[in-house]
Formats: C-alpha cells, sequence, structure tokens
C-alpha cells in the first residue's frame, strides 16, 4: 500500500531550502563547522563496531547474519565522511554521497532485524537486494535533479517503509536474543534524530548555541552506540509464548 500510494503521488524535488541549515559559522576555516565535525561520532562509532565484529563474534549477534552487522558498522563511517562532504558544501550533487551510505545503514538494519526476529536466512538472503534498492533510490533521484525532474519518492520510501515495519517485526515475531528494549533505544534515538533534523532553526534560536541538525549526528551515532551495545550484551533465549511480545 505504501509503494502504491508513493507511485501515485506526483514527483517530489528536492526542496532548495534544504541545503541553507541554521548554524552556517565558520571555525579555524571550517564552513558549516559544527555540522561537519559532529560527524565524528559517527565515524568513532563504525570504528568500534567493525573492531567489535573483527574478533570473535559477541554474543548478541546471530552467526549467519555477521555480513549486516559489518555493513551496519561500515555504513556508519561512510556516513560520516559523506556527511562531513556534503556540509563543506551544501548541494544537491555532495547530498548524494551523503544519502548513498545512509542507505547502506538503513538496508542493513532493516535486514538485521528481519534475521533477528523472522529468519536469520531470510534476512542474510534480503540483504544485498536491499542494498540495490536503497542505492537504486539514491542514483534515481540524483539523476532526475540533474534531469531538472527531480523525484525524491523511492528515496523516501527506502528510508521511511522500514523505519515503519521494524516496530511491527518486534511487536509480532520474538526474538531469539534478549534485551529487545535495546534495540527500541535505537529506534526512539532514529525519531529523535528526525525530529532535530526538521526543527534545526527552532534549537538553533535558543541562544544559537548548537543547532538542531548538528544534534541529529550526535543522536544518530548514540543509536547506533546502543546497537552496539546490544550486540556486546544480548544473549541467546529460548523461544516461549511468554517472550512473544
Amino acid at each position: 500500500m505504501a509503494a502504491l500510494a508513493v507511485a501515485l503521488h506526483a514527483p517530489i524535488p528536492q526542496p532548495s531550502a534544504y541545503h541553507a541549515f541554521a548554524d552556517q559559522r565558520w571555525i579555524f576555516g571550517v564552513p558549516n563547522f559544527w555540522n561537519v565535525v559532529s560527524n565524528l561520532p559517527l565515524l568513532l562509532v563504525g570504528l568500534a563496531g567493525v573492531r567489535t565484529l573483527a574478533g570473535r563474534s559477541p554474543q548478541g549477534t546471530v552467526a549467519s547474519l555477521r555480513g549486516a552487522y559489518f555493513c551496519f558498522f561500515l555504513g556508519s563511517i561512510l556516513v560520516a565522511f559523506g556527511s562531513a562532504h556534503y556540509h563543506l558544501a551544501p548541494s544537491n550533487d555532495t547530498l548524494t554521497w551523503d544519502r548513498l551510505p545512509m542507505t547502506i545503514v538503513f538496508m542493513a538494519f532493516f535486514s538485521i532485524i528481519i534475521g533477528e526476529h523472522v529468519s536469520p536466512s531470510l534476512g542474510r538472503r534480503l540483504l544485498v537486494p536491499l542494498f540495490l534498492l536503497g542505492l537504486a533510490s539514491v542514483v534515481y533521484w540524483h539523476l532526475s535533479e540533474r534531469a531538472n525532474e527531480g523525484d525524491l519518492r523511492p528515496y523516501l520510501l527506502v528510508q521511511y517503509l522500514p523505519a515503519a515495519l521494524v516496530p511491527l517485526v518486534l511487536l509480532l515475531f520474538p526474538s531469539q536474543l534478549s534485551r529487545v528494549g535495546l534495540v527500541w533505544a535505537v529506534l526512539g534515538m532514529y525519531a529523535l534524530a528526525k525530529l532535530f533534523e526538521v526543527t534545526d532553526q527552532l534549537v538553533f534560536s535558543f541562544g544559537q548555541i548548537v543547532s538542531g541538525h548538528t544534534l541529529k549526528h550526535v543522536v544518530a551515532a548514540l543509536g547506533m552506540y546502543i546497537f552496539l551495545v546490544a550486540l556486546k550484551q544480548r544473549r541467546s533465549v529460548v523461544i516461549t509464548p511468554a517472550n512473544v511480545l
């Protein structure tokens, strides 16, 4: 239904005002300084996640989803660089390099949730198709903007449909791993990050100390860190009716 609704909707171009972030201060010769350097937490969490997975698999992982976990944290590293590159010179062209790695993170996380709650083999098999779908949505948007016929619809579907489906999966399918509350916390951080994104100017208006977009980066990194904690602290559980919901 969501895909049909998006398909029937008129093309959605990238708003030109999107690139006009509230905090555009130059510090140490760096434009949009805080929106650039606030990507550092994403880089650090991504590196920590890759390092953790490079050793013995944490107890809170599903072995067959090891590739998806790697992609999730590798995506965080790429997002840090892509987002910093974008914020140094905001434009549709540089935004492409921000969004491409974000789809890696979105799709890897969705694959992980499917694997942990529905079927490990299904989650593993979906990883590559989901990646291709995510990357294609950004490439399509980029080419449509180049042709002056900007259309965000596929990218919006890729970003928001998994976010809407993940809570349903968590509620309807019991996980083989404990501490599902940590995954809910990850979703909470994602929702808070999106809230800061749309209140960029409002947050900055309170003393012009920090902008909503800068906080978005920090909160997104916190969400990824919570998931890293989950990989280390969860354990296998026996599924019983009491575990459902």
